[in-house]
Parts: C-alpha cells; structure tokens; sequence
C-alpha cells in the first residue's frame, strides 16, 4: 500500500492504495463517482473515460498510484449548466446513457484542444468509444453546438 493525493471534482483527499488498484475502482470507491464505468475491462470502449489534468484517461487500465497529486474530473463534477451535456440533451445524443459521461468528457477535450472542430476531427477523436445505441450522428450534432455556443460566447466576451 502506498499513500496518494488525488483532487477529484474539487475534493482533495490523501488515501492508501495498493500498486495495482485500478483508477477507476478508487474513484468509485473513494470519491462516489458513478459517471465512470467499466465497459470491456480494456480500454477500448470509453465508459470509463475521466479527464486527469484535461487529459483523457481510461480509468479501468489506469493504475491509482500513477496519479498521484492529480486533478481528475469525472461527468459527476460538471457544472450543472455545463454547455456539452446541455446540447447532449437537446440532440438527444443519449439513449440507454451508459457511455454518455465518457463521450462528454472526451468532448471537453476535444474542444480543449480544436475550438472548431470538423465531422472529421470529432469522429476521429472520439474514435476510441462506443455507443451501442447508435447515436453517433446525434453526438456529432451535440458536439459541433456545444463549439458554436463557446465560440459566440466567447466572441460575445470579447466584444
């Protein structure tokens, strides 16, 4: 066991981990967080997706230990008027909702990253999950929306 600091959504707290504790499990354990789920098991299907210093993470490979004294934000932590998951809403990019927390996490750092994203670049970057619902297109949609209401937002700033 090893002691780590992890600051998760804002909470900062100092815990014991063993060397092979899965991210993912001390999230759910230690922190509440729901919004991050094991899907394969492998990292190849994004449900588990949380962002550590805005970086995109696959929480069920990712050793606990790795991160120590980081900041890790999970779907849970969002602002409740956060822009993506309102246009997740308004595209109705979710059905069963299992993968949605990750798709969202992906696409604040897609948009950390590309302000403007095309189709192409927001396929790409999101190559990574899954949705077994289908609801790809709709989640472009949400995505491309929550660009254009950061853009006039911020046009809006600097005016």
């Amino acid at each position: 066991m090893r002691e780590i600091q992890l600051t998760v959504n804002g909470r900062r707290r100092r815990l014991a981990v063993a060397d092979d504790e899965l991210l993912l499990d001390v999230l759910r354990r230690e922190f509440g967080v729901t919004s991050a789920r094991e899907g394969c098991g492998v990292g190849a299907c994004g449900a588990c997706t949380v962002l550590a210093g805005g970086q995109s993470v696959s929480s069920c490979l990712a050793r606990a230990a790795r991160y120590d004294g980081a900041g890790i934000t999970t779907a849970d932590g969002l602002p409740d008027d956060d822009e993506v998951v309102e246009e997740f809403v308004a595209a109705r990019a979710m059905q069963c909702g299992y993968c949605i927390p990750g798709f969202v996490l992906m696409a604040h750092e897609l948009l950390a990253e590309n302000p403007r994203p095309t189709d192409d670049d927001v396929s790409e970057h999101l190559e990574g999950n899954i949705c077994r619902c289908g609801t790809y297109g709709e989640i472009r949609t949400a995505i491309k929306a929550a660009a254009a209401r950061r853009e006039a937002r911020e046009g809006r700033k600097s005016a």
